[in-house]
């Protein structure tokens, strides 16, 4: 395995939103839009002093996974907690621990900006990523997440 984990940049927009839309095909909770994971990618670049999507890369150079996160403060922690969304990578690279490398990468970013905690969530029924999560070590919490649209 060959790749290389670095920033995302505005130009591998289009080849990270054809990403997503394999994640979000098989999330149950998301549709594939092209428009608005385009949207919300941007936002994250802008914001890169609190948020940031990493990059795999194979040689060529083509993106084969991604992950994002956004710093939010916890009161809890008493300090920033890392969200970590958007996790995924090309069929064929899974296995071979491009995830992994992917998330150690994005928690390393998270420390650096002073988050003690990174959460995300998994859905319920995908689980292939259950068991993924629960064999890199993190925790399931009895927190259950809900949503509202604005």
């Amino acid at each position: 395995m060959s790749i290389q984990i670095d920033d995302a940049s505005p130009e591998d927009i289009p080849a990270l939103s054809e990403l997503l839309d394999t994640l979000f095909s098989i999330e149950q909770d998301f549709q594939p839009n092209t428009e608005r994971q385009t949207r919300g990618m941007a936002l994250l670049l802008q914001h890169s002093d609190r948020s940031c999507i990493k990059v795999a890369r194979n040689e060529n150079g083509q993106p084969v996974g991604m992950v994002s996160a956004q710093l939010v403060i916890s009161t809890a922690e008493g300090a920033p907690s890392a969200w970590v969304e958007d996790m995924v990578v090309r069929e064929e690279w899974r296995g071979q621990g491009v995830g992994q490398a992917l998330l150690e990468n994005l928690l390393q970013w998270a420390r650096s900006h002073g988050a003690t905690r990174a959460q995300l969530l998994v859905d319920i029924y995908n689980t292939p990523a259950v068991g993924y999560y629960d064999h890199l070590g993190w925790d399931t919490t009895r927190l259950a997440a809900r949503r509202v649209f604005l």
